[in-house]
């Protein structure tokens, strides 16, 4: 007996050691999201925006693997916006398949003090459509957003240089997305990864690439929700078992 026990604490060491290791390379899911932090950052903000400017993943299949977002954040001041880049955060392999495909896309934003954080193209809040930034245009028998003069760094910033915001899409977003995420009319993703164009470590990375990261972060998420499930059904089950008397 004595030995079985020893074998048993063992396994359990071996087994702490292992998930440890693990938890530690996929970033603890208990600890705040980056926008969690940026968020507490900027609580002294009355307008702000936060773009994923960035994403990358390392060390694929070891034990060691790692994914991470970096951040744009666009604060208001009088008669400018100034615009900074974060440094590169770690996240889960979850949170990172739940932006996956929204690299260019604002995030959360803060409005005269209220926070929104439904996914949207960048600058949909508080840029395009404000008579103080600039105008619609028209091109080719559409309507584009153009920025005024001193604000056309926006147009880099948001990465529509080349591909300027069209009026239809816009009005499509003002109209029948009230408080939901946005990336085109009708479900098409007009705006997000797949259409993203500007310089990123993101874009950098080959095809092949992509689709191990996009498969693997798939997998994990898939694999913590039925783990986060069989967890709830055994708390529910030892707390109706915790009702029954000796």
């Amino acid at each position: 007996m004595k030995n079985f026990a020893k074998i048993i604490a063992a396994l359990l060491v071996v087994s702490f050691i292992t998930q440890s290791c693990r938890n530690r390379s996929h970033s603890n899911p208990a600890s705040p999201t980056p926008i969690a932090i940026l968020k507490g950052k900027l609580k002294n903000e009355q307008n702000y925006s936060i773009i994923l400017e960035d994403m990358d993943a390392k060390n694929l299949n070891t034990s060691s693997e790692k994914y991470l977002h970096k951040y744009q954040i666009l604060k208001e001041r009088k008669d400018t916006v100034l615009v900074e880049s974060t440094e590169w955060y770690p996240v889960t392999s979850t949170y990172f398949n739940k932006h996956i495909d929204d690299l260019g896309m604002e995030l959360v934003t803060k409005e005269n003090g209220k926070v929104h954080e439904e996914t949207v193209p960048a600058g949909y809040r508080g840029y395009v459509g404000n008579s103080q930034y600039g105008q619609w245009r028209q091109h080719n028998g559409h309507s584009f957003w153009e920025f005024y003069g001193r604000y056309m760094f926006l147009s880099h910033v948001f990465n529509r240089f080349n591909n300027p915001y069209r009026r239809d899409y816009y009005n499509d977003y003002r109209t029948n997305y009230s408080g939901r995420s946005y990336y085109g009319p009708n479900g098409r993703k007009v705006y997000g990864t797949s259409t993203y164009t500007g310089k990123s470590s993101w874009n950098s990375k080959d095809q092949s690439f992509k689709n191990k990261v996009r498969s693997q972060v798939k997998l994990s998420s898939a694999r913590r929700a039925r783990s986060a499930s069989r967890s709830s059904r055994s708390t529910s089950y030892r707390s109706r078992s915790g009702g029954f008397g000796k």
